[in-house]
């Protein structure tokens, strides 16, 4: 697991940085503008909507697949690979079609402070990024199908045509017609199912025309999902609450919230993404196969994991929310008040960081047993307090206000689902969980408090930016040397590895 972990690290850091290109280039052209707003919104909205669908497929396909392969065979489980795939379409169809007759209805819905221009450009915006759908329908499936057979690397590099085309588009929209950046996404979306499809083929998937509404496993998918289905449903209305109060605090408030949600992504996709995704499929198996210890003792490493990589971005990140936002995004039509609003989202999205991470790990721990109604109602009371907090907070301290809100709530879940995962599985390493998570915020408030105070002498004599990266680069290795004398189990099994492998090459040499 950690080989294939650390190569996708790899690739999710180049992929990422692509990512932030493309971000830096839609704040470069449109800034935190009327423009931007509506475009985003207009790319949430699909996102949203299908993301019900395409959490459930990926939940609940990866185990039945499993099973199917394990009982009956390969012939069976790309019967029911097929038939997933044709509903889907069916379905994908339906809400196309719905999707382009309310457009201006649902516009409202996600973003009331909409009015006039704005409005106008969100709905022509969403009646074309709705056709993406199709696409993200069947990334869905065959990604999942992929990571099945092993194959980690080819769905982990599908954010590469992607960000090429949305930044494409963005430029060519500054040219010629701003429809251009809906257009771009959709063709964007619909490269990473063209980069997917050679590779399944490889791997023995061969479509079929099969449609059987009434079969079994996807009755029991249906049963297993639909949990999954409203827990999701509470995070879209966390997401749906956030931009709607967004889109009547400030302008540009949505565009500010989707600028540092995505650096807080980065450290997602990069860490979180990178270890569940390899994680998921294990433990699926192990459950099929009874073997609870196994299962608890990776979900265990996978947690202290996240905790390692994950505290010490948390605490780099609120020491230096307002130079990285300026560095990535200072630029252009990304003026001071950008910046600004920005930074103060950045700060607070931070501090739910390992709440958002491990809230991750242990949903997928609890999906790989085929309990999604833990998670579901998890996820019912976290909205709750989302949505109770965002009107409270957002008053007092306005984009901020959104963005703790999201934080505490995304906390107060992670520790409901720690209970819930050890009343349900009995004791799997929570007291050298707690151990290694207090040796890494230790670690890390010791790296914080040497960065900040680097940043602040460098910045005297070098300019912001490069004290900014000097201060980084030696926090960071402050911080390894850290907790290389801390005893952690994951590091020093990462260690022991590599002396294996560089005294491997000296021997071979």
């Amino acid at each position: 697991m950690k080989k294939t972990a650390i190569l996708l690290m790899l690739i999710t850091i180049v992929s990422k940085i692509f990512g932030f290109a493309r971000d830096i280039t839609l704040s470069y052209f449109y800034g935190t503008s009327n423009i931007s707003d509506a475009y985003l919104i207009s790319l949430t909205i699909p996102m949203v909507i299908f993301s019900f669908i395409g959490t459930a497929i990926t939940t609940g396909y990866i185990p039945l697949f499993n099973e199917l392969e394990q009982k009956y065979g390969e012939k069976e489980s790309n019967k029911f690979t097929n038939n997933l795939v044709n509903l889907l379409l069916i379905l994908c169809t339906i809400i196309v079609i719905l999707g382009l007759i309310f457009t201006e209805q649902i516009v409202k819905i996600f973003a009331s402070g909409f009015e006039g221009e704005t409005l106008a450009l969100a709905v022509q915006f969403t009646k074309i990024s709705i056709l993406g759908i199709y696409f993200t329908g069947m990334l869905s499936i065959f990604g999942g199908f992929l990571r099945i057979k092993g194959n980690y690397t080819i769905p982990a590099l599908v954010g590469f045509p992607m960000n090429f085309f949305i930044i494409l588009s963005i430029f060519l929209s500054s040219k010629t017609n701003i429809l251009v950046l809906s257009i771009g996404s959709v063709i964007a979306i619909a490269s990473q199912l063209i980069l997917l499809i050679p590779f399944i083929y490889k791997e023995g998937y061969r479509y079929n025309f099969v449609l059987e509404v009434k079969d079994d496993n996807i009755k029991k998918m249906l049963y297993l999902v639909l949990p999954v289905v409203i827990g999701v449903s509470a995070n879209q209305i966390n997401t749906l609450v956030d931009k709607t109060i967004a889109s009547s605090v400030s302008v540009g408030g949505i565009s500010a919230l989707n600028y540092s949600f995505r650096l807080i992504g980065f450290v997602q996709g990069l860490f979180v993404t990178t270890i569940s995704t390899v994680m998921y499929p294990m433990i699926s198996k192990m459950a099929v196969e009874d073997n609870i210890k196994g299962l608890k003792k990776t979900v265990a490493e996978s947690i202290n994991s996240i905790s390692i990589l994950v505290i010490p971005a948390t605490i780099g990140a609120m020491c230096f929310a307002e130079p990285v936002v300026k560095l990535l995004f200072g630029r252009g039509a990304f003026d001071a008040e950008a910046i600004s609003l920005t930074s103060n989202a950045l700060f607070f999205y931070s501090i739910g960081m390992i709440g958002f991470g491990l809230r991750e790990i242990l949903s997928r721990a609890f999906y790989s047993l085929q309990d999604t109604k833990t998670p579901m109602i998890n996820g019912t009371l976290g909205v709750t307090v989302n949505i109770v907090l965002n009107i409270i907070l957002s008053k007092f301290m306005g984009i901020g206000g959104l963005a703790l809100s999201t934080s505490i709530s995304a906390i107060f879940c992670t520790v409901l689902l720690f209970i819930s995962f050890r009343k349900k599985i009995g004791s799997f390493g929570m007291k050298n969980i707690a151990i290694s998570f207090i040796k890494v915020s230790c670690a890390s408030l010791v790296m914080g408090v040497i960065a900040k105070l680097l940043y602040n002498i460098l910045i005297k004599n070098i300019g912001a930016n490069l004290a900014l990266i000097a201060a980084i680069i030696i926090g960071a290795l402050v911080y390894f040397v850290m907790i290389y004398f801390m005893k952690i189990d994951e590091v020093d099994s990462v260690i022991e590895a590599m002396k294996k492998k560089v005294k491997k090459s000296v021997e071979n040499q």
